[in-house]
């Protein structure tokens, strides 16, 4: 089938897709203040995202800054090509060329951690299995049929799915996913190291949803501090220009 490795896969709990159903989310316990979570989702993103995702409102600049890594370590580990550090990180495949390879054009991924939501990036990424019946071998339980790859299966693995029966109200069976199980091996080392990789690519991907964020949530306390004093200052006015009305 491919070549003989110690694969990892992450064993997940019972996601049932009964008809009709969704499949529970996952959390990805993001934190865009986790500097270093921030930093491993950035290399993380070019080396396995790049090639067919951009992201069109992130400048190489900007992110360099905002994550404290010297514009040298950016130009040397995060820059593909003869791009410029103040560059947006816009890929090289045409349009044409991705609906001629996939079907469809990989979409860029500025905003889809505040469109989808991060636990949605997050669940994605765990959920790949193998399908043959699709052109890249593999499907996924929260996006069916999906045109994509699973790029990250050397990481992780590969999961196959259980199947169990189930009637429906009208006395229909049903084939349906159980549970996906791992395709070989699997350690506890193995399980946390995976699930951290995507932790820290989804914490990128909500950070370059709304990269002012990190500022805002900075100045956020100092506002909500300022309007605690002026309101004592204001209180106070207030009584000295009242206390000789009664």
């Amino acid at each position: 089938m491919r070549k003989s490795l110690l694969f990892f896969v992450l064993m997940l709990p019972s996601l049932a897709l009964a008809s009709g159903g969704t499949v529970p989310l996952m959390n990805a316990n993001t934190d865009v203040s986790d500097n270093a979570s921030l930093q491993s989702g950035a290399k993380t993103f070019v080396n396995y995202c790049m090639g067919c995702h951009s992201l069109h409102f992130m400048r190489y600049q900007r992110l360099a800054k905002d994550l404290d890594i010297p514009e040298d370590l950016v130009k040397e580990n995060l820059i593909v090509g003869d791009k410029k550090i103040g560059e947006t990180m816009t890929i090289a495949m045409q349009k044409g060329d991705a609906v001629k390879w996939f079907g469809v054009q990989p979409p860029d991924l500025s905003l889809t951690a505040r469109s989808r939501g991060s636990d949605w990036i997050y669940t994605y990424l765990m959920t790949f299995y193998v399908d043959e019946s699709r052109p890249t071998g593999m499907n996924n339980l929260v996006f069916k049929d999906v045109g994509m790859p699973h790029v990250l299966w050397e990481l992780q693995g590969l999961q196959k799915p259980v199947y169990e029966t189930i009637t429906d109200s009208e006395g229909n069976e049903h084939h349906v996913i159980e549970r996906l199980e791992p395709v070989g091996e699997v350690s506890q080392a193995q399980q946390t190291e995976y699930r951290r990789t995507v932790r820290d690519l989804v914490n990128f991907l909500e950070y370059a949803g709304e990269p002012a964020q990190l500022q805002r949530k900075s100045l956020g306390w100092k506002v909500m501090l300022f309007l605690f004093f002026f309101f004592l200052v204001a209180y106070a006015l207030k009584k000295e220009y009242w206390k000789d009305v009664h």
